[in-house]
């Protein structure tokens, strides 16, 4: 080392403009090589040099020593199809920024029965996926014999060390049929390379050998229960019950078959264009419980900021939406909101919205018991009384519970919150961030849950419903 300075001491002491300029080649050099060179057949000494390192560092990241000053969306996306998703994986690799990012599949089958994995020759295309899309992401694949088991494997063991997924993103449970986006970038790419030619026949790359979607021509089975689908909506719920059990955040993302990260973020050429992310961070099937400072509500506006954060959407407005109701104070509700977002330093525009005529709908103020109890018995009216408290009781444990509404919403009230967030979208936001409730304890419950779900986000274009289970904020220094 003492010999290499010396050596660079005196080609500047003899000659400064030659040695400056010898060194400026020589870095050129190292340039062309590194992005021009031929692929290697004796592989990368690179490569194990960074394997050593991440090693290194990895083993020094402590997860005893976490914090939550330190906190970050390190995310475990789970996708069925590559070719329907193109959307909501560049999507979430915005806005899990600086964080972890894993591509999570699960393939239906029993490995005692194969022949080999089945998994070793998808790989490839996903990472060429991956690649094509120039996202940050890693690709986690599982063989199981159901979903709910095969996104159980990967919360388990995806990430390594300190680095393991906090947060879950699925895709919404809806009968909207998915689009192919792979087959037509492939075929705008084939169109322009030879316009005059256009029956030249196109061999697919290993990025679009992709299973095809549900409801496509060349797609034969029908899945488990007849539509395709190879997952129920029992399955799907608990799918996010066990990731909540399992104190990971959830994140159920609608509507991102059609988006178009740069459709939205692209400024029109007449107008300066303004960008829009609506937050909502209320439980809006909870009247009752119209905070904005618990966890949920604090992790959804956790993301909201992240998103706004980052390069391409730092131009963006975040709109905060307040609900307010009639006695209460709309000045006192918003500067103790504006405090928040000030003590946060979130920039966000602030909208008061009334909402009596909607909340009227609700069972809480329509006497709480239902229309059918007139028809009933006193005594069979008061055991039903009773056991509801008693079940409302038991489920109160829960933070964010959702006791008793999957039976007592209305459809009439989850349509008049919809029309509500609707008439707000003036102009219309890019996305959506919306309060997740927690599934009901009871199983029975659960396609009753995700009905009120799918109400309640009706033609609301890209949403996401977020349920949050870990504190990420905090103002301590």
């Amino acid at each position: 080392m003492l010999g290499i300075i010396g050596c660079a001491i005196m080609m500047f002491l003899i000659n400064a403009i030659y040695a400056s300029a010898s060194i400026a080649f020589m870095l050129l050099l190292l340039l062309l090589i590194h992005y021009l060179s031929p692929t290697s057949s004796w592989g990368y000494i690179s490569q194990a040099l960074i394997f050593h390192q991440v090693r290194k560092y990895l083993l020094m990241l402590d997860v005893r020593k976490d914090h939550i000053k330190f906190w970050r969306p390190q995310i475990l996306l789970m996708v069925s199809n590559p070719r329907s998703s193109v959307g909501l994986v560049t999507f979430i690799n915005d806005i899990k920024k600086s964080g972890l990012y894993v591509l999570g599949h699960v393939q239906l089958g029993d490995l005692s029965t194969l022949p080999s994995d089945p998994l070793q020759a998808q790989y490839d295309s996903w990472l060429a996926l991956v690649d094509h899309l120039n996202i940050k992401a890693f690709v986690n694949l599982t063989l199981a014999d159901s979903v709910r088991h095969g996104v159980q494997h990967l919360l388990f063991i995806s990430g390594l060390g300190g680095m393991r997924p906090n947060t879950l993103v699925l895709g919404f449970y809806d009968d909207c049929l998915p689009k192919d986006k792979l087959i037509e970038s492939s075929l705008s790419a084939t169109e322009s390379s030879d316009p005059l030619n256009p029956s030249q026949d196109f061999e697919q790359p290993a990025l679009y050998r992709f299973a095809y979607l549900r409801g496509s021509s060349d797609r034969r089975d029908y899945g488990e229960f007849g539509d395709g689908k190879v997952l129920g909506p029992q399955e799907y719920v608990s799918i996010i019950s066990d990731a909540m059990k399992m104190l990971k955040n959830v994140v159920l993302a609608r509507y991102f078959n059609d988006f178009d990260r740069a459709q939205v973020l692209l400024p029109s050429s007449l107008a300066k264009r303004v960008v829009y992310v609506d937050v909502w961070p209320v439980n809006l099937l909870r009247p009752d419980s119209c905070s904005y400072v618990d966890t949920c509500s604090l992790f959804l506006l956790q993301l909201a900021c992240i998103l706004n954060m980052v390069k391409a959407w730092r131009k963006a407005t975040l709109r905060l939406f307040l609900c307010v109701e009639e006695g209460r104070s709309v000045k006192g509700s918003q500067a103790k909101l504006g405090q928040l977002l000030k003590d946060l330093r979130i920039k966000a525009e602030v909208h008061p919205v009334p909402w009596d005529q909607v909340v009227a709908l609700h069972w809480q103020r329509q006497g709480g018991l239902g229309k059918n109890q007139g028809s009933q018995s006193p005594d069979s009216a008061t055991d039903e009384v009773e056991a509801r408290a008693i079940e409302e009781e038991s489920e109160d444990d829960y933070v964010n519970s959702f006791p008793s509404n999957a039976t007592r919403v209305s459809d009439d009230y989850l349509a008049a919150v919809n029309k509500l967030i609707l008439d707000q979208a003036i102009p219309p936001p890019a996305v959506r961030f919306l309060y997740l409730p927690r599934p009901p304890a009871d199983t029975r419950r659960y396609a009753t849950y995700l009905h009120q779900l799918d109400l309640l986000t009706q033609d609301l274009g890209p949403t996401l419903l977020i349920h949050g289970v870990t504190p990420v904020i905090t103002t301590d220094l």
